[in-house]
């Protein structure tokens, strides 16, 4: 039975990887406006509906990123959408 050869070393991937994450970490930051809330359940809908209405998803690609139950019953989401529909 053939013996499998090792893989290649990774070391200079790793390196080019970490290269690129820092040289275009800010670029993706700056690309999406980012807002987070921490509301009663029914306030955070009503919320997540005006950004909505207000930026529809089709032309700023509007989101609900993230979001958590607290204890309490309150919601703490973040929402994304771009800064023009361009």
């Amino acid at each position: 039975m053939a013996k499998i050869p090792p893989g290649p070393p990774l070391d200079g991937l790793r390196r080019q990887i970490a290269r690129h994450r820092r040289e275009h970490s800010t670029r993706s930051d700056k690309l999406f406006v980012r807002e987070t809330f921490r509301l009663e359940r029914n306030a955070a809908r009503a919320k997540a509906r005006e950004w909505f209405e207000t930026w529809p998803k089709a032309a700023y690609w509007t989101e609900v990123e993230s979001w958590r139950q607290l204890e309490g019953g309150e919601i703490e989401f973040t929402m994304r959408r771009l800064p023009s529909a361009d």
